[in-house]
């Protein structure tokens, strides 16, 4: 058994929920702590859930110190990201933007993940490899913007994929042997695309199950030359 621990924050999603049954599955770690706001039911010895509220500073630093205080983490993937709701969903034009949508998607997509970064900086290693990983979208790539709309998810997962890059120059400096990448999962038939998935091509709509595995081998295969860039399910960079 490895001695290696991941961290995954947004465990009871879709996608979040299938990484963490793969990691349990690999044999490649021996803790996978599993984070969500209600902690999730472990599959094996090796998962420990745990509760954080991704709104809430104060939660993801507490967490992030519990964590911290065991030892070092190789990896950790947000997993957490908001599309629609209830109340909200993507903008077909800009009379539809309201203040209160564009901060709710900012404070999901961006400021939550940028603060599990804050604070679990510290806990990973300076001597030997480690990923820090975010779940982005091709949508929030500047250069490949061909058809607008979607305008505030858009927004706060290009605002994500800068600090993704600003990390992985702080992280040069700091942690030589750790990398940061964005992770542009395709479209996975969660709740998140619910509402989105009739016009997606044949075999281009993934499971989550599958989604995982594609999103773990771009995590073990991703060179420092990725590090600050946001890739696709299939290994290949995405613009910014």
């Amino acid at each position: 058994m490895s001695d290696r621990r991941v961290v995954v924050w947004g465990a009871s999603g879709g996608i979040g929920r299938a990484l963490v049954d793969a990691l349990a599955a690999s044999g490649n770690y021996a803790v996978v702590d599993a984070g969500s706001r209600t902690p999730i039911e472990p599959v094996s010895d090796v998962v420990h859930p745990f509760a954080f509220d991704l709104l809430d500073e104060g939660s993801i630093g507490a967490a992030a110190e519990r964590i911290a205080a065991v030892g070092p983490v190789d990896l950790v993937i947000v997993a957490t990201g908001l599309l629609h709701d209830e109340g909200n969903q993507p903008e077909k034009s800009f009379a539809a933007l309201t203040p209160d949508a564009m901060v709710a998607l900012f404070r999901v997509n961006t400021v939550g993940p940028a603060l599990i970064a804050k604070h679990m900086v510290q806990a990973l290693p300076k001597y030997r490899r480690s990923v820090f990983a975010a779940l982005s979208a091709r949508v929030g790539s500047i250069g490949d913007n061909r058809l607008g709309g979607w305008h505030s998810y858009r927004a706060s997962k290009a605002a994500l994929n800068m600090m993704i890059a600003n990390l992985a120059v702080e992280l040069r400096r700091t942690r030589p042997l750790s990398i940061a990448i964005g992770l542009h999962p395709g479209t996975v038939d969660t709740r998140l695309s619910a509402p989105f998935q009739k016009n997606v091509a044949d075999g281009k709509l993934f499971s989550a199950t599958a989604s995982a595995g594609h999103l773990l081998s771009v995590i073990d295969t991703a060179t420092d030359a990725a590090s600050g860039s946001v890739l696709a399910w299939d290994g290949q960079r995405i613009a910014s």
